[in-house]
Order: structure tokens, then sequence, then C-alpha cells
């Protein structure tokens, strides 16, 4: 396993500058389909395509990379007929990255549907209810025909807010699946098989999957099985304990993780990569993002609002509708979502530059201060576990 001597991988990870004062650094990373600059939020296309927008429009708010569901793609249409149109990026006519999920989250999310043997995850099919059974193998099989840049290890997932044996089984579980998902990786110089640190929020078991799957040759790790509605404690906590331990050459990936405070947060403990499907669905009902919170434009206090969504935003949609515009078409005509979930993504990807510029520029600590205190200015105070999480990489908000 060892070094990266006499194996090529597809990425490679450069640090290009790390805050003096907490943990947050910022990367370029090199992936088959070009750069990659972290941190990174990586917007979420479950079938292939982002709800509501288009590739284009996507390419055009410079998104580098994104995300693909390998258990809905795999079930429909199906890997045979996305390899014969050369992957997942020319069926979907994505020139830049993708990164694929497992179909690991799917044992958290339709439990009732699964059953997980050290064989692979029992599903019925939400489509047609017919049983099958996802093994790593079958995992990295698809994700190998859909030809994403970066791929999932299959995990063995238990909800965040489970604990017991349970927890302690799946760990070591996913461990042993990492090995036979490597094993099955038919493309290791194209395509970045990532690990997935696991053990719920006991930090025993947390490290001590980290300890073993650091000890495995992979690309980039994720840190895995949180931000399932746990305390914001111990979600922190174990961001951190996992920072502290994963190489400083490889990139860290917090999945699922979509909050703008939550995002600026994990970037002070050490994270590099975020996904969530939260900007997209939240516009499906009516939510844009903004520096001082959200505005739900479907309530009638915007009806007669003629400024854009956030005055100094950039996206198309702020450059030419209004609040009352989308306001008034919201509930007869879909453009209303697409029109938000493009100002959403777009809020999201200028929050990460912006993050990114001021770790280059060395003056992190006073970026997050700022965002801070204009994401909750006149709220009564900031969330606790953030002010704590701050406090513990030496960024002190009071």
């Amino acid at each position: 396993m060892g070094s990266h001597t006499g194996r090529t991988s597809a990425l490679v990870l450069r640090v290009v500058a790390e805050c003096p004062v907490s943990k947050a650094r910022a990367c370029e990373l090199s992936l088959p389909h070009g750069p990659v600059h972290t941190p990174v939020f990586m917007p979420v296309g479950t079938q292939g395509t982002l709800k509501g927008i288009t590739v284009d429009q996507l390419e055009a708010l410079g998104c580098e990379i994104c995300l693909g569901n390998t258990y809905h793609l795999g079930m429909r249409p199906g890997p045979e007929l996305i390899k014969k149109a050369n992957g997942l990026h020319g069926f979907m006519n994505w020139k830049r990255n993708l990164l694929t999920d497992s179909g690991g989250f799917q044992m958290v999310s339709l439990i009732e549907l699964s059953e997980v043997t050290e064989e692979g995850v029992k599903f019925r099919s939400p489509y047609d209810g017919k049983e099958i059974l996802l093994t790593p193998e079958e995992s990295i099989n698809i994700q190998n025909a859909l030809g994403s840049d970066i791929m999932m290890q299959l995990d063995d997932v238990v909800s965040s807010t489970i604990s017991g044996p349970r927890v302690e089984e799946a760990m070591h579980r996913s461990i042993r699946w990492l090995d036979r998902c490597i094993k099955a990786n038919k493309n290791p110089e194209r395509q970045n098989l990532f690990a997935i640190i696991q053990g719920g929020l006991n930090p025993e078991l947390r490290k001590k999957c980290l300890e073993e799957m650091t000890k495995r040759d992979v690309p980039g790790f994720a840190i895995g099985g949180l931000s399932g509605g746990e305390e914001k404690d111990h979600f922190w906590k174990m961001v951190t304990l996992s920072t502290d331990d994963l190489p400083r050459d490889k990139p860290r990936y917090l999945m699922g993780v979509g909050y703008a405070t939550d995002l600026v947060v994990c970037v002070a403990l050490g994270c590099d990569m975020f996904d969530c499907v939260f900007p997209t669905r939240t516009a499906r009902f009516g939510t844009a993002l903004v520096p001082w919170g959200s505005l739900q434009l479907r309530h009638k206090q915007f009806a007669k609002d003629f400024q854009p969504i956030d005055p100094d935003c950039e996206c198309a949609t702020c450059k030419r509708y209004s609040r009352a515009f989308i306001h008034a078409i919201f509930k007869t005509n879909t453009a209303a979502m697409h029109h938000i979930t493009i100002h959403n993504i777009a809020y999201q990807l200028t929050l990460m530059r912006s993050v990114r510029q001021s770790i280059v520029e060395k003056r992190f600590p006073d970026f997050v201060r700022s965002f801070m205190s204009r994401m909750y200015s006149g709220k009564g105070g900031y969330p606790e576990w953030a002010v704590e999480a701050l406090a513990s990489v030496n960024i002190a908000l009071e």
C-alpha cells in the first residue's frame, strides 16, 4: 500500500496557501477534467442534471465540479446506456469534473427499502420493486461505467443519531469494503477513489477508522456519516478530530454540508470539499440565499419589491429580475424556481471563492468575522457551536 511510488493517480493536490491562525487552506486539485480550486462547494445533480438548471448555466457560474448519483443513475437509465454515451460526461454533456457517490447514502435515506450484509446492501428498487444487491464491486463497476473523476467507496452508513455496537460494526465493515472497492477499480489512473471515514459520533471509532483507512493509498478522504441531524456540538468535534489526522497532501471532503455558516466554519476546521442538495432544493420552495440569511420570495412582503434578490450578486437572475417578478410568477411558472436555483448556486460558489481568496491573502479570520456578523446581525447572537468551533482554531468572534 505504502507511498505514492509506482502508482499513478489521476489526482494531484497542491496546497496553495494555509491560514497561519486556523486550519483553513486553499488548494488546487488537478483532475482529468481540469483544475478544481478549493475550498469548493459541489452542486448535486442526482440524475445527471441539476434540477432546474442546464450544464451551460452551471459552466457559466464557474462550477468546476458537480455530483452525480450512482444509485439513481445505476437504476435508470442504467450503466450500459451511459457507457454508450462515453460515460456521464458525454451523456450530460459536462466538460468539467464529476464526483459520483457510491449509492451507500441511500441506505439511510431509503432505509425501509434496504438491508445490509457483509456482501453488500440489498435494496428494493423504488422504481419497480425488484430486489437488487449493491456490493462494493458493483458500486465501483457502475462508477467505472459512469467515468466520474472522483468515485466514492461503498460504505456502511448508519444514521448519525444512532449509537451502540451497530456504529462500530459499520465502521469496520466500511474499512473491509474500501479494500474491495480499491481492488474492483478498473481505471485507477483515470478515476480517483475516495475513502469515507465513519465511526458515528464516537471519537475512538473515528480515530481508529482514520488510522486504518489512511494506511490505504487512496487519492482522497471523505468525512462521512455526519450532518444527518446530530447535535452541532458533536458534529464540529468529529470534523476537527478527522482533519487533525488526515494527510496534508490529500483532499478532505466533508459530505452533505451546505449551509453557509457550516461551510465557513468547516473550512476553518480544515475541510476542502463540500456538497449538499440544500441550495437547489430550498430554491424550489422559493427560498433565496443571501449573505444575511435567506428570503422567502413567496411571501407577500416581496410583491412590490423591485430590488434584485441580492443587489451585490452578479448572477444572471440578480442582473435581470426583481424580487417582485419572481414573487409574481412563483405559483404558476417553474421558471421562478429556475431563477432562484441559479442565484443560490451562484451564492454558494461565490461564497467559496471569497473564502478561498481570503485564505490566499492571509485575511481569513477577518473574513470569518465579517461573514458571521453580517449573517447574524439582529438575530440575537451567534450560534454557540460556531463560536466554540472557531475558538478551537483561534478565531474569536466576540
